[in-house]
């Protein structure tokens, strides 16, 4: 079972698709997603519009990451090609997806989105449509007063 509003969050490690282990900071505004597969068409439509709007995530103090159970080399590839500026966390034995609460189908992550401030969940989004998500994401944020700036 995921992760819900008011939880604390885990500390959790794992490389992105540069080779660095990052240890996202969860005391600021983070938005943490999931998403089943590196190229494919739902999962490169919710990195490009994250991608989209990162510029806005980033002027309000929001921290974007995307994680999967690709591989760094997958990531690599997918970042490029889709021109991502975020870091995309690989999670290849689902440790950081199990921390989460997140289920795996045939070892893919279920599209889930967290929202965490303060260490702690703030939003959930469970069966995310990918189209348009980001937008509503950041909505969401600036409703929850959540944003900078």
């Amino acid at each position: 079972m995921a992760l819900e509003p008011g939880d604390s969050v885990p500390d959790v490690v794992a490389k992105n698709q540069h080779r660095d282990a990052v240890r996202p900071d969860f005391a600021t505004p983070t938005v943490l997603y999931f998403y089943p597969k590196d190229d494919t068409p739902g999962c490169a439509t919710e990195a490009s519009q994250f991608e989209a709007e990162a510029e806005r995530y980033e002027a309000y103090g929001v921290s974007v990451y995307g994680v999967s159970t690709d591989g760094v080399e997958s990531h690599a590839a997918f970042a490029e090609s889709e021109g991502l500026s975020f870091d995309l966390l690989a999670d290849p034995d689902g440790n950081v997806a199990e921390a989460f609460g997140v289920e795996l189908v045939d070892g893919h992550a279920r599209r889930t989105t967290f929202v965490i401030a303060h260490n702690q969940v703030v939003g959930l989004y469970e069966g995310v449509r990918p189209d348009g998500h980001a937008k509503d994401v950041l909505r969401d944020l600036g409703e929850a007063g959540l944003l900078e700036g």
